[in-house]
């Protein structure tokens, strides 16, 4: 009997269409459709990313599967063409395990189904994991470019009313400068609000008689001027996720002003300081307590036994000390478990190494359009001096395109650089993932007090104690890898 199939070619966005070329995936899958004896009865090829968002296309192929009246096959050119994440393994295993799916990873060489042993859906579950560390990987690099720009008091966002978002002519970097035309109306806005005379909603309706205005030349809400009076920005600080940072930007008022018009604003002034603990507890914010669902608090007695301080299963009320060492044997034991045969680590590595090719493909891919788009930015600049030294436009229209290409070849330059840094990365995810697979508790036991934190971290999920028990869960793929050298159903047969 033929089977009914269905193939998918996806690329993330509209620019990475021709570079990851939706054409050629769909040849490829036409082909070893024919070589499988399997009947096309639709086609999906989808636009939009894997990771963020619905997935209204990746919705639309699982509701058409779900109509069908006998199982069907979902032919993939790799896994991360399917997903780059863990979310849609449910959906996907649900119509498995029910008979209405099974799915074929072309490049991959792997059919999952639901007679697939654990050593297939391990290998699925393995390419899940390399191809969502590589885009972990490239998110990472976003947020320490942001980490980076804030210690060097760069802002990052759109430039506050009274700034404007520019390009240093001398070094072509961005930077942000006085927006002449409004500077002097929001230094004027503090200044007025400081006197106490004037609410904000009335000081707002002089604002619009002074002609502020935004930079789309609309009048600016109220809401906007209640955020603007509340922006450290204009005395010299960036606030970053609820931390001030200090800029290097001009300054539009002093912190004086901006002090009085925020104790004018709230009635009081209060600050906060931030409690850290001087001991480097192995544990600390790692260990829920299962009764009252906090973290497990850290002790030290002696200067030399650490007990953590929980509540008893038994009598809520009562808080029990338990000796820090019997939670990590615990812990140990756990290492000690993830055992993975000599010959299933050789075909999980195998395994990686087809995965590794894809996210291979898929980086060259973004940095071959990225170059290409580097390349015209600078024959445009060329071509652009070579228009003024002709004189067929003005110095001022000059500088307003060169500002925009500079810009936009800074850009390019700056996701060039994600790109190798994401895929360098994302071999050393691959190493370290076999290396941990097959001498976890050797590792953890060698490991500095930081070092031991992170292993737990990348191993456990929900990690809690309950009384002087560890309750948890194991992360995928580590969760497959427990007491497997005795077992024989993860050996690879003839047909792996």
């Amino acid at each position: 009997m033929t089977l009914k199939a269905v193939v998918l070619a996806r690329v993330s966005t509209k620019e990475q269409e021709d570079g990851h070329s939706l054409e050629a995936q769909i040849a490829n899958l036409r082909l070893y459709a024919d070589r499988k004896n399997l009947e096309i009865i639709k086609q999906y090829t989808i636009i939009e990313s894997s990771t963020k968002g619905e997935r209204p296309e990746f919705m639309r192929m699982i509701e058409f599967i779900k109509t069908q009246k006998e199982r069907v096959a979902v032919v993939v050119d790799t896994v991360d063409r399917l997903q780059r994440s863990f979310r849609e393994t449910p959906i996907l295993d649900g119509l498995i395990q029910k008979d209405m799916l099974e799915v074929h990873f072309v490049k991959e060489a792997n059919v999952i189904s639901k007679d697939s042993n654990a050593f297939q859906k391990m290998a699925w579950n393995m390419s899940v994991m390399m191809a969502q560390s590589y885009t972990d990987s490239l998110s990472d690099n976003v947020k320490r470019s942001i980490r980076h720009k804030v210690a060097k008091g760069e802002w990052s966002g759109p430039a506050p009313l009274g700034y404007l978002n520019s390009i240093d002519t001398l070094t072509g970097s961005k930077t942000i400068i006085l927006d002449t035309e409004r500077a002097f109306l929001v230094k004027k806005f503090f200044e007025e609000y400081a006197t106490g005379v004037y609410s904000l909603a009335e000081l707002g309706r002089k604002a619009k008689e002074w002609g502020l205005r935004s930079r789309k030349n609309n009048p600016v809400s109220n809401q906007s001027l209640h955020d603007l009076i509340q922006n450290p920005f204009y005395y010299g600080m960036m606030r970053v996720k609820n931390e001030l940072h200090p800029h290097k930007y001009e300054t539009l008022i002093s912190k004086e002003l901006f002090d009085t018009c925020e104790a004018i604003r709230t009635g009081r002034g209060r600050t906060q300081a931030v409690n850290e603990t001087k001991y480097p507890f192995i544990l600390r914010g790692l260990l829920k307590c299962s009764v009252s669902g906090r973290m497990v608090s850290c002790d030290i007695k002696k200067g030399k036994h650490i007990y953590l301080i929980s509540r008893d299963p038994a009598n809520p009320k009562k808080k029990i000390w338990t000796n820090e060492k019997i939670v990590m044997e615990q812990i140990r034991n756990v290492f000690k478990s993830i055992q993975i045969p000599e010959a299933v680590l050789a075909e999980i590595t195998e395994q990686l190494k087809k995965t590794h090719q894809s996210e291979k493909d898929y980086h060259q891919a973004s940095v071959k359009n990225l170059t290409k788009e580097s390349e015209l930015v600078t024959k445009r600049l060329d071509a652009l001096l070579d228009t003024l030294l002709d004189k067929s436009i003005t110095k001022d229209m000059y500088d307003k395109k060169h500002g925009q290409l500079i810009q936009r070849r800074h850009e390019i330059n700056e996701l060039l650089e994600r790109h190798h840094e994401g895929d360098e990365q994302f071999r050393i995810a691959v190493t370290t993932l076999v290396t941990l697979a097959s001498k976890a508790s050797e590792i953890f036991d060698r490991s500095t007090t930081d070092e031991k934190r992170q292993l737990m971290g990348y191993l456990f999920s929900n990690l809690e104690l309950e009384g002087q028990k560890l309750r948890y869960d194991l992360k995928t793929p580590f969760n497959l890898f427990v007491d497997l050298k005795d077992c024989k159903e993860w050996l690879p047969g003839p047909d792996s």
